[in-house]
């Protein structure tokens, strides 16, 4: 058993504990420098609980990746982690909080969709090589409101 804010757990080997339903988010865009005791302090200071907090580290230098997993009691403490950090600004990021996903097995491919669907690099879609001869005229996507506030910001 594991205590962390006065509750007790069975402490899981990995993110994902299959003995009960995952309640764990993904954090992610974190600055380097943020440790597991500074995202519980921030989690305190907004009344959130979490049983469990792990910042992943480059195995040989021992420096944060960037991203964290937060392990919370419940479905609905899940979703106030998530509504309070997604989207919210550190320093000069926009950190990122959503539901984390099971791991895949090492050297899986992400799932390429439907049965006969191509995938996004396949041939057909593969952006054409060449000079600007041969490049297309490209209309500039339509952004969200939100994208158009960060690009103010920054």
């Amino acid at each position: 058993m594991d205590c962390v804010h006065g509750r007790a757990h069975q402490k899981s080997p990995g993110v994902f504990n299959t003995n009960r339903m995952s309640f764990t988010v993904f954090l992610g865009n974190l600055p380097t420098w943020v440790t597991k005791d500074d995202i519980l302090s921030w989690l305190r200071a907004e009344n959130l609980v979490a049983d469990d907090v792990k910042v992943i580290r480059n195995p040989e230098t021992q420096e944060s990746k960037g991203f964290a997993f937060i392990d919370a009691p419940n479905q609905e403490e899940m979703e106030s982690i998530i509504r309070r950090f997604d989207r919210a600004p550190l320093e000069d990021r926009i950190l990122r909080a959503n539901p984390a996903q099971p791991p895949r097995p090492k050297g899986a491919r992400p799932p390429m969709g439907p049965v006969g669907a191509s995938s996004p690099m396949s041939p057909d879609n593969r952006p054409k090589r060449g000079g600007k001869k041969h490049k297309k005229s490209r209309t500039p996507a339509p952004q969200s409101a939100f994208a158009e506030e960060l690009a103010k910001a920054l």
